[in-house]
């Protein structure tokens, strides 16, 4: 009994740590649709360019520096400038244009945007699959009856943190109140006042830097190779997070992100790995069934 018990706590331990990430990519999806009620495909590369930036960075700054702590957070603070720009961009560029076409152009639009960033990594960093170097070689500690590994904790508690930034910036500055207007009335926000472009620009921006910060801990944390289409699948199952929880609702994204992470993880020690990609869309399927809403969403009528 007491043997059985400890695997269940390690495997919780260990999903609670994996749906912190999917968690962070969920957050990104959620806050796009909020404003825009869009879904945007291309976030999922946008981890993998976050992935991509850190390496290089590294690389250039040398193991040296990239393995100390204030080189690691160099790296992580230009990382998320770059994915935050590149939000931007893909915002400015892609979706601005059509803001008035119909859902399914933009939707479309968001499918190309995403084999546009997966062509364009082929082309500019190749399609060998690529490794960061060991930054950080801490051993495992045993805490409480339970292996932990420090990378993994750390993985965890930058998540939290990049959350509760989030969720300060949200709830206390005025962009973050800017924010909530525009996406409970983007029409009635802009008769107020409120500049929509700003706001929709830096949901993309805040967005995107938290996926290119889930790509990055993953990746040089982790030691999973880096190649241009590893952010498809955390990408599909951040999504299927994000509508678990209740897309459109931030606090959703992460109890959906966890939730995943979770029952993820016990597929893996009881079920097989072979499984572990399709307990998303089998979640998936069952949320559409029983509660399309989400977990935290609530379901509305769209009036024609």
């Amino acid at each position: 009994m007491l043997p059985l018990l400890g695997s269940l706590l390690q495997n919780l331990v260990l999903g609670v740590q994996k749906g912190a990430v999917y968690a962070l990519i969920a957050v990104g999806y959620t806050m796009v649709y909020g404003v825009l009620r869009l879904i945007n495909f291309a976030h999922g590369d946008v981890y993998m360019v976050g992935a991509y930036v850190g390496l290089r960075l590294s690389a250039r700054m040398g193991a040296s520096i990239s393995g100390s702590v204030p080189g690691f957070a160099l790296i992580f603070a230009l990382t998320l400038l770059i994915c935050g720009l590149l939000g931007v961009l893909i915002e400015r560029l892609a979706y601005r244009p059509l803001r008035t076409a119909p859902r399914i152009t933009a939707l479309i639009t968001a499918i190309g945007v995403s084999l546009l960033l997966e062509s364009l990594a082929m082309l500019i960093w190749g399609t060998s699959p690529q490794f960061f170097p060991t930054l950080f070689p801490l051993a495992p500690v045993r805490a409480l009856g339970l292996d932990l590994n420090p990378k993994y904790l750390l993985i965890l508690f930058a998540s939290v943190l990049l959350m509760a930034v989030l969720w300060y910036v949200v709830t206390r500055t005025r962009l973050g109140k800017a924010m909530r207007a525009v996406s409970y009335d983007r029409e009635a926000a802009s008769l107020m006042g409120i500049n929509t472009n700003l706001v929709i620009s830096f949901t993309f921006a805040l967005g995107s830097m938290l996926a290119g910060a889930a790509g990055l801990l993953v990746s040089a944390l982790t030691n999973v190779k880096i190649e241009p289409l590893v952010g498809v699948m955390p990408g599909l199952k951040a999504f299927v997070a994000a509508v678990l929880g209740g897309i459109g609702s931030i606090p959703g994204a992460v109890v959906g992100g966890l939730v995943m992470g979770i029952a993820e993880t016990y597929v893996i020690a009881f079920g097989g790995s072979t499984w572990q990609d399709a307990i998303a869309f089998v979640l998936l399927i069952l949320i559409l069934i029983f509660r399309p809403a989400g977990i935290m969403g609530r379901a509305t009528v769209e009036k024609v």
